[in-house]
């Protein structure tokens, strides 16, 4: 359980220094979701899988059944990959 959380904590900062990294403008500049859901997520970078998890994380109460189950194909390439 620790481990998890350590995992989503270092996501979270990630996330927090590309924000304050560039000024709090536009902290992801990767491939948008409609290009991303047309490859596999093994295939995804991490910068790509770190800031679409922060994202589904917001938004998670909000989510239907589509969303969530690609918020937790996410999280599964996360943990496959021993973390971000």
């Amino acid at each position: 359980m620790l481990n998890f959380l350590f995992k989503n904590s270092r996501i979270y900062l990630l996330s927090l220094i590309q924000t304050t990294y560039d000024g709090g403008g536009n902290m992801y500049t990767g491939r948008d979701m409609t290009e991303l859901t047309m490859i596999s997520k093994n295939e995804w970078k991490e910068d790509e899988l770190a800031y679409f998890h922060h994202s589904f994380q917001q938004i998670m109460p909000y989510l239907n059944v589509e969303g969530q189950t690609i918020y937790k194909e996410v999280i599964k390439e996360i943990e496959s990959r021993g973390g971000l």
